[in-house]
Parts: C-alpha cells; sequence; structure tokens
C-alpha cells in the first residue's frame, strides 16, 4: 500500500498549545465538579484553561444554557453536564 503523502497528514497539536474552557455559571454544583476534574487534568498536561461565565456572555447563554458546564477544548464542544476524567484526558494526550 502507499503511504501517504504528509501534505494530508494531520498533525496533532501539541497539549501546551490546546485551550481547554470551562461554560459555567455560579452557583452550580455540576459547574464546581467540572472545574476540579479540568484543573486536575490541564495541569498534568501544562494545558491552559480558562472559565467563561454564561451569564456574561448571551451567545454562549443562547448556545449552552441548558447544557452547564460544558468543556470545549479549542472552541469545540468536549463534553457537558459531567465531565469524565479518563475521557478529557485521552483528548489531550
Amino acid at each position: 500500500m502507499a503511504r501517504m503523502s504528509p501534505v494530508f497528514r494531520r498533525k496533532a497539536p501539541r497539549p501546551q498549545e490546546r485551550v481547554v474552557t470551562l461554560v459555567r455559571k455560579q452557583g452550580c454544583h455540576l459547574c464546581d465538579d467540572a472545574q476540579v476534574v479540568v484543573e486536575k487534568v490541564c495541569a498534568e498536561f501544562g494545558v491552559t484553561w480558562e472559565e467563561k461565565d454564561i451569564a456574561l456572555d448571551p451567545q454562549l447563554h443562547d448556545q449552552y444554557w441548558e447544557q452547564i458546564p460544558v468543556v470545549l477544548i479549542d472552541g469545540a464542544q468536549h463534553t457537558f453536564w459531567r465531565v469524565d476524567e479518563a475521557r478529557l484526558r485521552k483528548a489531550l494526550a
């Protein structure tokens, strides 16, 4: 079988180049639980993470208000409600 041209190979970003976003709201116990997992896994991989409050962003509110907490990886939705530590770790590896 012929080898694939390097032009068509996708290069996975290094963990340090990734950004995890936790979309949450204040007073949400699931959001607090999700933050613990996000902080732990991101620290293991040296990945930057950020927190966005759904109450302060109308676009995020319209898009995710029924799903919070929501975890995005590089702007794409990874999960919502409950954050599975092993799944997040695998996605960032």
